[in-house]
């Protein structure tokens, strides 16, 4: 059985362990959040809440992001890019 993943390399459960991570840090609703939408102008979200997702990510995936990743993070398609980079190092 194959799994399907997109061009990030990320499973569906994967992608939903992430949105699931951000909308709680974020304190949106799943349906809030797209995959494109952006998290500093449509969220309101700000750098301490973006430091959080990193680290969150960091911990329960068991990967290092770099800080510099941040600017990358603007929405869920970058954050699932940058997990899927870390975990193919």
């Amino acid at each position: 059985m194959t799994v399907n993943t997109t061009e990030t390399g990320l499973d569906a459960e994967r992608k939903a362990e992430i949105k699931d991570i951000v909308c709680d840090i974020l304190e949106l609703e799943l349906d809030e959040v797209t995959e494109t939408s952006l998290f500093k102008e449509e969220h309101d979200a700000d750098s301490l809440r973006a430091i959080e997702i990193l680290a969150s990510l960091e911990r329960v995936f068991g990967i290092t992001l770099e800080q510099s990743e941040l600017s990358r993070m603007t929405n869920l398609e970058g954050v699932y890019r940058v997990v899927a980079e870390a975990e193919g190092k």
